[in-house]
């Protein structure tokens, strides 16, 4: 009997024709055929690459969870600071696939306040018996900065417990941490001698002259010397004075530090005449820190161990040199900021002021003011502690967080600015609306001034025979032309834009130091002052940290200062972050920089800082109040620069 459903079917077209017998020609069919072939393979492609997704997506959270620090109860040992990186205000967020792509080769950064907090709360704990701060891979931080977490260090000695330190060679930033120590250890392969600050920067002037590069610059202030690289093959002498005061006064300080801390130490001889010390010593350079009272202790990583190991106790079932370890991760998340009593808010300008929106670690307008005004909103805020730690940036950016900050003085908040390790320039505009300004000496501060920087073409094209021509309808019309180079109308209307801006910025202080602009004209006029002579001008108000600040809010809210806490005006981090921490965990590596690779690596980081300054320029808008000669004063090249620099050698290397 027939099938009804083969009935049915319609008469089989050529389509459906098996052409794969001899004699049969290739049709539509066979097409189809492969067609659906490939659609099938990529299908399967597709399911696979799923599957691998969300494997690594679950294997990502099982091994941050397992990594996680804080998850294990802290037993008795040393609370170990590796320092691997540089202390900073806001540390950047890494993305947790950029460990796995090879980002874990950025150093990590490490939040001041909470490296503070880590030291005074293991002051008085009992798990805690010694401190040890590896400071092998130090990246620097600003000299405010290294005097907070000297500070406290000197608190946990008195406490009565022992502070160790470890490193082949240390940096001048390294050394003033460590001269807190009870026992400075380095390498006998190693040693340690002192550059202080400043060296030489890159001027480009000669190398845009060969490319025809026209640049214009609009400024207003003789020490405004951010422009200087662009414009000269050297530096100018109103910069160089105004550099040296600057460094000598922060010099000064390192050195006063160190002698406080160690008074026995031959500190002079070692800075005026390391040749002969070492000399004196055959050359060995460890021996002869041992000698001048630099360091205490000759050893490799194997007998520092050990040492810690008779403190802290011998790690069971490890290798001779391991010691019981408190992690600094573990330790921080064991111990959390307060959270009991009244609402201080503290807002964090940290790094470069850009507009737009960003992440943390860059002061970003939108991001910095949203945070405020949404603080504001939502939380029961009963005063504001502006915390700034920026090179300053786009004024742009810097009047919009400004104005955010006056919405709070509009809600009748005292506001309390505290200046980290820098506030210059755009990180000074944006404290003028404080009540009070509290800094350290060490901080870097002032560069009243404004610039803009525009470059143009016309002569880089002309060597290869491009010139420009067109209609033009006004005296702007195309302007400013990078192509064809700027008129003179506009360079006068441009300058006169940047004048009026640095008079408004004149006028901000002089409200807020409750002087008049021309008073303020003397002591700006883009020049960078420390912390104890912004003092002495007028530009601070008083001496003191971040509690400081927060303690004087209080009392400016008729609170008591004993009874509030901080709430810090910043996005949480998220999920990508917490796998991220989850992977970081605690470098167990024992490479070590001896002084040969830390002034290589400081060098190189002057090159990053260099390239990431023209790579902020070129991004940034055309005006900005930012400084140079902060850069060379705190942490090394931030990541992104030093990413920058690598892709550049990369390609000199092809």
């Amino acid at each position: 009997m027939t099938d009804a459903r083969a009935d049915a079917l319609p008469p089989a077209s050529p389509l459906d024709q098996d052409f794969s017998r001899p004699g049969r020609k290739p049709g539509k069919r066979s097409g189809w055929r492969l067609v659906r072939g490939a659609w099938k393979l990529l299908v399967g492609i597709k399911d696979l690459l799923v599957l691998v997704a969300m494997l690594l997506f679950f294997g990502l959270i099982f091994a941050a969870l397992n990594a996680r620090p804080g998850t294990k109860a802290i037993s008795d040992g040393a609370l170990l600071l590796k320092l691997d990186g540089p202390i900073v205000e806001q540390p950047e967020t890494i993305a947790p696939l950029a460990l796995l792509s090879g980002g874990g080769d950025t150093p990590r950064q490490y939040r001041l306040r909470d490296v503070v907090r880590a030291i005074d709360t293991a002051k008085d704990d009992s798990r805690v018996k010694v401190l040890v701060l590896d400071l092998d891979s130090f990246g620097g931080a600003y000299p405010a900065s290294l005097q907070e977490v000297g500070e406290a260090m000197a608190r946990f000695r008195k406490g009565g417990k022992p502070i160790l330190t470890y490193a082949t060679a240390y940096t001048d930033g390294a050394y003033r941490l460590a001269a807190n120590a009870s026992e400075i250890w380095v390498n006998p392969l190693g040693g340690t001698i002192f550059t202080g600050p400043g060296g030489n920067q890159l001027y480009y002037k000669g190398l845009i002259d060969k490319l025809g590069i026209t640049t214009h610059v609009y400024r207003v202030g003789k020490f405004k010397s951010f422009v200087e690289p662009y414009i000269r093959a050297d530096q100018s002498p109103d910069a160089r004075a105004a550099s040296q005061a600057l460094y000598g006064t922060l010099f000064a300080q390192w050195r006063e530090a160190v002698a406080k801390a160690r008074p026995k130490a031959q500190i002079d001889a070692f800075l005026s005449q390391p040749d002969r010390a070492i000399l004196a010593s055959n050359g060995n350079i460890a021996e002869a820190n041992v000698k001048a009272g630099l360091v205490d202790k000759l050893g490799d990583r194997l007998a520092f161990g050990k040492r810690v190991a008779e403190i802290a106790g011998a790690e069971a079932n490890k290798p001779v040199g391991s010691f019981r370890t408190i992690s600094y991760a573990s330790w921080v998340r064991a111990n959390p900021l307060p959270s009991k009593g009244d609402a201080i808010g503290v807002l964090t300008i940290a790094g470069d002021i850009v507009d737009g929106e960003a992440g943390p670690g860059t002061a970003a307008g939108d991001t910095i003011s949203k945070a405020l005004l949404d603080g504001l909103a939502k939380k029961n805020l009963k005063a504001l502690v502006v915390r700034v730690a920026s090179p300053g940036g786009s004024v742009l950016a810097s009047e919009q967080i400004r104005q955010a900050i006056l919405e709070a003085k509009r809600q009748k908040l005292p506001v309390v600015v505290s200046m980290g390790g820098l506030a210059a320039s755009g990180g000074y505009w944006v404290s003028t609306p404080g009540d009070v300004i509290f800094a350290e000496p060490g901080t870097i501060t002032g560069s009243i001034g404004i610039f803009g920087i525009i470059p143009t073409f016309e002569n880089t094209l002309a060597k290869i025979g491009i010139t420009t021509d067109g209609v033009k309808t006004t005296p702007l019309t195309g302007q400013p032309d990078i192509y064809g180079g700027t008129t003179p109308m506009l360079d006068t209307i441009l300058q006169a834009g940047i004048e009026n801006g640095y008079r408004q910025f004149l006028t901000r202080v002089a409200e807020s130091r409750h002087m008049t602009p021309e008073k303020v004209d003397t002591i700006a006029q883009g020049r960078v002052w420390d912390g104890g002579t912004a003092h002495q001008i007028g530009l601070v108000d008083k001496f003191g940290n971040l509690s400081d600040a927060i303690a004087e809010a209080a009392r400016r809210a008729k609170l008591d200062p004993a009874k509030v806490h901080a709430e810090y005006l910043e996005k949480k981090p998220g999920f990508a972050a917490f796998l991220a921490e989850g992977f970081e965990g605690d470098d167990d590596g024992q490479q070590g920089n001896d002084v040969f690779a830390i002034a290589a690596a400081e060098r190189r980081a002057v090159l990053a800082r260099a390239l990431g300054d023209v790579a902020r320029l070129a991004k940034g808008g055309s005006v900005q109040a930012r400084c140079l000669e902060c850069g060379g004063l705190g942490p090394m090249a931030k990541a992104g620069d030093q990413r920058l620099l690598d892709l550049l050698i990369a390609k000199l290397e092809l």
